[in-house]
């Protein structure tokens, strides 16, 4: 079994900002398995076979509250889970997978590694960057996406399919090989 987590904040005034791009591209891999999700574990959750889908409703800052009990409850490891989040430090479009490392400043990923005790787990992050001079990094991630990074929102949840199915059948080092540096 295997889980794929998106962060963001749940709130509809939150929907369409950066710090919400793991939902987003959850919503189009969502909508490509026509999955419909359910409330459970404080999250939107599905489960299709072997595949746990999971948006914690905790608010980014909590997102590990969630993460932990659906580990816990499916008996997951680790090495189950592939999370996906924003990053303001990479360019807009551009896709990193990363198989452990610090938080980075971003608080959703600081949750899950407090609450799961270890900071080794499948990552994807899905740059929104570079931040503006003149702007706070929670201003710039908080602000609602342009129109024209909306329109690229769905040409990276495809991108996202790929690379999620790539990840489930070969593997974190072939997912990287092929989708490090990726950009819409």
């Amino acid at each position: 079994m295997k889980a794929l987590i998106s962060l963001g904040n749940p709130e509809p005034k939150y929907r369409y900002t950066r710090h919400n791009t793991g939902f987003l591209i959850m919503d189009e891999i969502l909508k490509a398995h026509k999955i419909t999700l359910l409330d459970k574990f404080n999250s939107f959750f599905a489960k299709s076979g072997d595949l746990l889908y999971l948006l914690p409703k905790t608010y980014m800052n909590l997102s590990g509250n969630a993460v932990i009990e659906l580990m816990n409850f499916y008996k997951l490891t680790n090495k189950d889970i592939l999370v996906i989040y924003d990053d303001a430090t990479l360019p807009f479009g551009t896709f990193r997978l990363k198989s452990n490392g610090s938080f980075g400043g971003h608080n959703g990923i600081k949750s899950i590694i407090n609450r799961i005790g270890s900071d080794v787990f499948d990552r994807l992050k899905v740059g929104v960057g570079p931040v503006p001079e003149n702007w706070k990094i929670d201003d710039y991630v908080l602000a609602q996406f342009s129109i024209e990074e909306l329109k690229q929102i769905s040409k990276m949840g495809q991108i996202a399919l790929e690379l999620v199915d790539c990840w489930l059948k070969k593997g974190m080092s072939e997912a990287q090989n092929k989708f490090n540096g990726k950009v819409v």
